[in-house]
């Protein structure tokens, strides 16, 4: 497994100016892997199996709810190289709970939001990439982050909306053969 970084490069923001990512909603997130790589998985017949690191993974995004009060889980998908997922806030996260917490027994903290948004969306995905790239490192599967730099968000702004990215995160390992994601996929 080659784990780098992403070279820094000047990126525009796709953050809604002036919106606070830690009020109530509901939000779309798109993470993906270090250099697209496709660590967490592979796809077969719609259905996705899961690497040891992919796994872990999936049990960090299941702990989102003990890392932050206030934030409930909708659909997810760990895919290949990528993990999509909703998440809805209720708008009284508790950002004193805003630490990132290895699952092992006495593991302890594996980093800390700080700031005002330490009970944001961003805050929570930090803190996601965080643990997952503290455990593949605990088990030897990476030496370097397991994620590539920043995510993709989406405010979710009606029922609509929701029900179509819930479709897509449950369709998603249909469509990996045409996923852009895919680093298989034939050229366009």
């Amino acid at each position: 497994m080659d784990l780098h970084r992403e070279p820094r490069q000047s990126r525009r923001s796709v953050r809604l100016q002036g919106y606070d990512y830690s009020q109530a909603g509901g939000y779309f997130v798109t993470i993906v892997a270090a250099g697209r790589e496709c660590l967490f998985g592979r796809v077969e017949d719609g259905e996705v199996g899961l690497s040891e690191l992919g796994r872990i993974v999936e049990t960090e995004w299941l702990r989102a709810p003990e890392v932050r009060d206030g934030v409930e889980l909708d659909a997810f998908v760990v895919m290949p190289n990528h993990v999509h997922g909703i998440l809805v806030f209720d708008g009284a996260g508790d950002a004193e709970r805003a630490t990132c917490r290895s699952p092992l027994p006495g593991g302890g903290d594996v980093g800390r939001a700080s700031g005002p948004g330490r009970a944001s969306l961003g805050s929570l995905v930090g803190c996601f990439k965080a643990s997952v790239t503290a455990e593949a490192r605990r088990g030897g599967l990476a030496a370097a982050s397991v994620w590539q730099r920043g995510y993709f968000e989406h405010v979710i702004r009606s029922d609509k909306a929701l029900m179509r990215l819930r479709r897509y995160i449950e369709e998603n390992p249909w469509h990996w053969a045409d996923d852009e994601e895919n680093p298989a996929r034939p050229a366009r």
